[in-house]
């Protein structure tokens, strides 16, 4: 297979064209031909004008490319080396929703010949790629797996708004369903990645392996969480505390903050959700969701606390929320956080303007049914920093000053400020 690919008698195929998919595409497109698909019309127009709709690649990146986009899945027949790169998200309920994943492994499967590969890098509980996803595989092709075709796991670990660790640059875990194809998986992807392959010896490691990685983080990250819930009521700032203990050479240097997006928000409950289909119920795991998860609301009520004891009514409280997206520097709005803190200061009536330099607002408003504004006030009783984007980082306290009233609060969610030196703002942080 390695072979046909290299002297590009053979192509591969990405799909899903998202955050994981592009930029993976378009790496392998500068040493083979590559077919990108993706259901959505709208955005492979926009990748054959080599824009990126996730605003991650600058138009160079699609320069000197051999790919072809296309929304048409008939394309794919024309592929032997499948990649499927779809979303895992869970539902309301917290239940994986595994719907975008069954549909692209039934799309690949009628194009499914003999010999070709099938490697899934989507976020799954260990078993889905053999257990769930193999089957509809073999439905829709008619091929038995080992004699007509080979299937592999090789997570993601892209990180949005990084471009120091890109695709190239982060070691790859790679698998196979028998030690022929782990061989021919792994030289095809150590052709472009230059950080070094791991193989792992089955599919499920690999699988396990990455939905430990950010449920491991998820958890570091909830004890920080609760630390700073406890912190507060005794008065305490958390980041004198977690600035003093990191003076110890073993001191895991975890902040506290919003748990959001696609994968350190989303990823454990995959994990948890096949503990429980085998009959043991989770609970450091589950312990640390529910801390993370009641955060939006933790923040909410404190500052309608602190609008109580200035005098003010939060249902008569103008309040600016800066930042929506999960995380800073990207436009990816994928379960936000910050939506849930503005829905939760709404509760308590209080008048809410969002604003974000990254963010689309048709995308907000579609997904949040929220409203970025067009213009900041210069009257907020209070400002809530929820997002640590460069932009933010450069406005001092000045700035602030010229866009509340008197006696305001400013909400450092993410600490990125120094405390002012006078009493005129009110000054909290997580």
């Amino acid at each position: 297979m390695y072979q046909d690919l290299k002297n590009k008698d053979k192509k591969i195929s990405v799909i899903g064209l998202g955050y994981v998919g592009l930029p993976l595409a378009l790496e392998f497109a500068k040493k083979f031909s590559v077919i990108g698909f993706d259901i959505n019309a709208s955005r492979v127009e926009m990748m054959k004008q080599g824009v990126d709709p996730s605003e991650e690649l600058d138009s160079s990146a699609f320069e000197d490319k051999d790919i072809l986009f296309t929304a048409n899945a008939e394309d794919l027949k024309h592929a032997h080396f499948h990649i499927v790169a779809v979303p895992t998200p869970v539902d309301e309920h917290k239940v994986p929703n595994l719907r975008p994943l069954y549909a692209a492994s039934e799309t690949v499967g009628k194009y499914l010949k003999k010999g070709d590969y099938v490697i899934y890098e989507s976020t799954v509980y260990p078993g889905c790629t053999e257990d769930d996803c193999l089957p509809i595989l073999e439905k829709e092709s008619g091929l038995k797996i080992g004699p007509g075709f080979s299937i592999g796991y090789s997570p993601e670990r892209i990180n949005p708004g990084d471009k120091e660790h890109t695709v190239d640059k982060i070691l790859k875990i790679v698998s196979g369903n028998d030690a022929t194809a782990l061989k021919e998986i792994a030289q095809v992807y150590s052709s472009i990645i230059t950080a070094g392959i791991y193989q792992a010896p089955t599919i499920k490691v690999a699988e396990a392996a990455k939905v430990i990685e950010n449920a491991q983080r998820d958890l570091n990250i909830s004890f920080v969480n609760e630390l700073a819930i406890i912190f507060d009521r005794m008065g305490i700032d958390t980041q004198e505390v977690l600035k003093a203990a990191a003076t110890k050479w073993n001191f895991l240097p975890f902040t506290p903050g919003l748990v959001g997006g696609h994968c350190i928000g989303v990823d454990p409950y995959y994990l948890t959700h096949k503990a429980m289909k085998l009959g043991y119920d989770p609970q450091v795991i589950l312990s640390g969701r529910r801390i993370n998860d009641g955060m939006p609301g933790f923040i909410a009520k404190r500052l309608v606390q602190m609008l109580i004891q200035k005098g003010k009514n939060p249902s008569h409280a103008k309040v600016l929320v800066m930042g929506i997206t999960f995380k800073e520097n990207v436009a990816d709005i994928r379960n936000s956080k910050v939506a849930e803190l503005v829905r939760e200061l709404m509760q308590y009536s209080v008048n809410v303007h969002l604003t974000d330099p990254h963010a689309s607002p048709n995308e907000v408003a579609k997904e949040y049914n929220l409203t970025l504004v067009d213009r900041i006030s210069d009257d907020y009783d209070a400002v809530v920093v929820a997002v640590n984007h460069n932009a933010y980082k450069k406005m001092g306290w000045e700035y602030f000053r010229s866009i509340t009233n008197s006696e305001p609060i400013v909400m450092d969610v993410k600490a990125m400020y120094q405390k002012p030196a006078d009493n005129e703002i009110t000054y909290w942080r997580l």
